[in-house]
């Protein structure tokens, strides 16, 4: 069955160093501009190079290859850099790489997760191949998060106890390839002591949604981010809303991506509600909205 959510995002490639090429999806590029000469923030992080102003909007820099371990770019090969302007977790940031190379078709479905032994803390969420080259899809989350960390004040929930009771039946599934994500969503839930399973990308949630059926526990609220390698969260709340024993189930897209079309397509796909990340409290006010609906459909069933 061809997917509603199909689209045409493709992957835009780029070169952090001479050798190895990296990658992140179209969704998320606001435009590439070539290098233009900021203005320095004193105090600022080390690689925060400042802030330029692009079409009225003031914008970080930011030296993609140092925030990753890489040589920093040096002021002599600023004029051959370009500048990824990306709309990214509630903020417009401006990341300065080496080369943009090209931007192409991807099957979403092909890329794959990295490998267990490269560790949890790495700046990659897949791996792919483009014309027989290695392409690694960075992280710009956890990029984002070391360089901005969140405002405490937006990482956990308040829940009085009557509320936190209406959730603690729900069976909660969490879904994100990205590993700061995983870990801000179970920090969020894990604080006002409600009960949640973890899948790492799509294919595994479907997996657990469709066994949890088949056990007569089936789950009431999913959580998913959209991009993902494998099935993408489009793909998955289209798959749930088509699948009869899984289509009562509340979804929440909850993305890093801001964007009104990304809540648009949300809703084409089955999904419930479309929220940017990280905002605790809007997170659980949706499940809470989605704990009332589950209890309604139980009451008429």
């Amino acid at each position: 069955m061809k997917s509603k959510a199909s689209q045409s995002q493709g992957l835009l490639l780029f070169r952090l160093s001479q050798t190895q090429m990296f990658a992140m999806g179209t969704l998320k590029v606001q435009e590439i501009v070539p290098f233009t000469s900021f203005t320095k923030i004193p105090y600022s992080q080390q690689h925060v190079l400042g802030a330029v102003n692009i079409r009225g909007t003031t914008m970080p820099v930011i030296d993609m290859p140092a925030a990753i371990g890489y040589r920093p770019i040096t002021p002599e090969e600023y004029p051959d850099c370009s500048i990824i302007i990306t709309d990214c977790s509630r903020t417009t940031v401006g990341f300065l790489v080496r080369g943009i190379e090209k931007i192409t078709a991807c099957d979403w479905q092909a890329i794959a997760p990295p490998p267990e032994t490269l560790g949890h803390n790495i700046y990659v969420t897949g791996i792919t191949r483009t014309e027989e080259q290695l392409v690694q899809l960075l992280d710009v989350e956890l990029i984002l998060s070391h360089i901005n960390p969140d405002d405490p004040n937006s990482l956990y929930p308040t829940l009085t106890d009557v509320d936190r009771e209406k959730l603690k039946p729900m069976r909660i599934l969490l879904v994100d390839d990205s590993g700061v994500a995983r870990r801000q969503l179970c920090n969020a839930l894990d604080s006002i002591n409600i009960p949640y399973f973890v899948a790492t990308n799509g294919n595994d949630a479907l997996d657990i949604m469709q066994k949890s059926a088949q056990a007569k526990t089936p789950v009431d609220i999913l959580v998913s981010d959209i991009e993902m390698p494998g099935l993408d969260g489009y793909e998955l709340a289209f798959e749930v809303q088509n699948t009869p024993h899984l289509a009562n189930t509340y979804m929440i897209l909850h993305t890093s991506l801001s964007s009104e079309i990304c809540v648009d397509r949300a809703h084409q796909v089955g999904a419930h509600e479309a929220l940017t990340k990280f905002d605790a409290n809007e997170l659980v006010h949706a499940m809470l909205r989605g704990a009332k609906q589950r209890r309604e459909t139980a009451v008429e069933a």
